[in-house]
């Protein structure tokens, strides 16, 4: 499975597409802060890692665009604290 994480900048969000099925993840940008509003997958990817492997690629992004990033939704914020390494 190769699918890649990539950022929507007119939807503001970005997406994991896999078979068709997209998972996602609504942001703002303020300065060097994204937020991170909410992630979803669609009910075919829960309990498959989508939503860790949208939030590994939103990690890789924002740091290499040198952003922060404040989760806002519970699930970012959940998955942020069990992988404080990133």
């Amino acid at each position: 499975m190769n699918a890649q994480v990539i950022d929507n900048t007119e939807a503001s969000r970005f997406e994991l597409d896999i078979d068709g099925e997209i998972a996602h993840a609504d942001y703002r940008l303020s300065g060097d802060q994204l937020y991170i509003d909410y992630v979803e997958a669609p009910p075919a990817l829960r309990g498959t890692g989508a939503a860790g492997r949208l939030m590994e690629g939103i990690m890789t992004s924002a740091a290499e665009k040198g952003y922060s990033v404040v989760p806002i939704c519970g699930y970012a914020a959940a998955w942020m604290r069990r992988h404080r390494k990133l």
